[in-house]
């Protein structure tokens, strides 16, 4: 894992906000932000590589600067790329670089859904997985409600104001349509969204 952005100071508990940021959102600021009212930081982090998808419109590169940007101007959030693509990986990353810190994956609800029920090809990966970290999942068009048997690992993140239509698809959508794309996107990055996704 290489960071673009390291907030300053120990951090006794970290929620991982993996995603592809393709791109960053104003959701995805507000879910960050929630999760710091319980964490003592966010890192925000990206593959290098996909493992159900291809890069398509922002490069990694322009990703990892949108992201730097968004880290910058908050409070208590980092900034990552990561080697691994999995949740598991990008957990296991960021532990080598955050110590006996408390480790959290902050993700929405649709997001937990594929990480409970993805095929690792191994039957006792998640209960492992979770023994590692904790999931801190976002209500998105609904709650989620987890087995019974994660219930104890999976934590619900309150959040102010409802981002159920806020998506990176629909920014671009916006963007190539001539909508309001604005009010989808955090301000701080407003200028590099339009240069990269008006080319």
């Amino acid at each position: 894992m290489t960071f673009v952005h390291r907030a300053t100071g120990a951090a006794e508990s970290v929620a991982v906000f993996a995603g592809a940021f393709n791109p960053p959102t104003a959701a995805h600021v507000a879910l960050a932000e929630a999760a710091l009212d319980v964490v003592d930081e966010v890192l925000l982090v990206i593959p290098r590589a996909f493992p159900h998808k291809e890069y398509h419109g922002a490069t990694l590169e322009q990703r990892l600067a949108m992201l730097q940007r968004i880290a910058a101007s908050g409070r208590r959030l980092s900034a990552a790329v990561a080697e691994g693509g999995l949740f598991a990986d990008i957990a296991r990353e960021a532990r080598s670089h955050y110590g006996k810190a408390q480790m959290q994956l902050l993700c929405g609800r649709d997001a937990a859904e594929r990480i409970l029920t993805w095929d690792y090809g191994d039957d006792q990966f998640v209960r492992r997985m979770l023994e590692q970290f904790e999931l801190l999942v976002a209500p998105r068009f609904g709650e989620y409600v987890p087995e019974a048997r994660f219930a104890a690992r999976v934590k619900t993140l309150c959040t102010a104001g409802n981002y159920d239509e806020c998506s990176s698809t629909r920014l671009r959508e916006a963007l190539r349509q001539g909508g309001d794309w604005r009010s989808l996107v955090p301000e701080s990055i407003a200028d590099m969204v339009e240069e990269i996704y008006r080319q």
